[in-house]
């Protein structure tokens, strides 16, 4: 039973849209592993998640997505101004 209430705990409390725990394993952020997996098409990856979030945010989870949409938003940004 604590266990049961100690996820519950960590799931509310965690932040989805900036640090989701479902995306680090091991130390590694699925984040930097997509990027060193996929080199130059990182900032398609990047674009393709912006519209996806853009796109469903209506159906499913609302400013969540919006959120979503902006953290990929401002990764790009990132990604272009660290290789210009």
């Amino acid at each position: 039973m604590t266990t049961i209430r100690h996820e519950q705990y960590m799931k509310e409390k965690a932040d989805n849209v900036n640090n989701p725990p479902h995306y680090n394993k091991a130390g590694i952020e699925c984040i930097d592993a997509i990027a060193a997996a996929t080199g130059d098409g990182f900032q398609y990856y990047l674009q393709g998640n912006i519209i996806k979030y853009l796109w469903r945010y209506r159906y499913k989870n609302g400013n969540e997505d919006l959120k979503k949409a902006q953290w990929y938003l401002n990764k790009l940004i990132e990604e272009r101004d660290t290789n210009e």
